[in-house]
């Protein structure tokens, strides 16, 4: 199947998110905020220009988490990503969980609310892993319409993440970068690059990760994430890698950062590090190497 096109009904890109006015994420470096950071980065917080959290972490009502976060807003950018939605899932979304997601952005007014392509529950049933789709016509009418629900439940754009991959599915029909163009054309949606996930998908299924990126809808992109991972092998001793967001970025992947750059122009670049947690500094450090990549750019 060649490039799916967007039907006319789904022209959304102008009419649906002028409900509230939020700020956005400035093409800086930013991190995965960490309680254990607290006051090291209310003491110094260079070169970190905005704070990603976890939602499901920040659902409950009042207490430390809140209170922190609520000081932490006051002075930064928040980007919330989602982990729980299932936005790929066959069945209905949770509506108490996005009721939930719904008062914690209400509250908060993040500059960004992202979720995964990818599918957690199924029949009740919750998943701790993000599990993968196949590329179909019904599975993107299905993203499609979950992402239409999530939206106008929240009245803002939300950004859908591309996933890491270890197998490809025989049935998928369509690129993921033509699915993920095309459901961003239906739906109006942003995108969010995780640029590690596009090197552990392009080295596990033998592909190429700077073609990916060649092909890829850079000019929906909203922000870009940055991580670590692990190598591992399969049954066959086959390289294998892991996205373990728990380890400094490898080479080639920062480089693969200046080729989408270079292409994509400055956008904000997030550090993930949610395993092993580092110090404050060894994470300033990895935004400092977000910051040169940022500055090559404006050269």
């Amino acid at each position: 199947m060649g490039p799916v096109q967007a039907g006319p009904d789904h022209a959304k890109e102008t009419q649906l998110f002028d409900m509230r006015p939020t700020p956005a994420l400035p093409p800086l470096p930013g991190v995965g905020y960490k309680p254990q950071h607290f006051a090291a980065i209310l003491a110094d917080p260079a070169p970190v220009g905005w704070f990603e959290i976890h939602a499901e972490n920040y659902v409950g009502d009042g207490g430390r988490p809140l209170a922190q976060l609520r000081a932490l807003a006051d002075r930064f950018p928040i980007s919330v990503h989602g982990v729980g939605l299932s936005i790929g899932g066959e069945g209905r979304l949770d509506r108490d969980h996005l009721a939930r997601l719904k008062r914690l952005v209400d509250w908060l007014s993040p500059a960004s609310f992202s979720e995964h392509l990818a599918w957690s529950s199924h029949g009740g049933a919750y998943f701790n892993d993000l599990l993968p789709l196949p590329y179909t016509a019904a599975t993107l009418a299905r993203v499609a319409d979950h992402i239409d629900e999530v939206q106008e439940a929240l009245g803002r754009q939300m950004l859908l993440e591309n996933p890491s991959s270890y197998l490809a599915f025989a049935e998928s029909e369509i690129s993921e970068t033509d699915f993920l163009r095309a459901v961003s054309s239906r739906t109006g949606c942003g995108l969010l690059l995780d640029i590690n996930n596009v090197f552990v998908s392009a080295t596990n299924l033998r592909n190429d990760p700077r073609s990916y990126i060649d092909a890829f809808p850079l000019d929906r992109v909203k922000e870009m994430h940055l991580g670590g991972h692990e190598a591992d092998a399969d049954e066959d001793g086959t390289l294998l890698l892991i996205d373990s967001h728990g380890a400094p970025m490898a080479d080639p992947v920062w480089a693969l950062l200046d080729h989408t750059l270079a292409r994509s122009g400055p956008r904000p670049l997030l550090i993930e590090w949610d395993n092993d947690v580092p110090d404050w500094p060894a994470l300033t450090d990895e935004a400092r190497k977000a910051a040169a990549a940022l500055e090559r750019i404006a050269a």
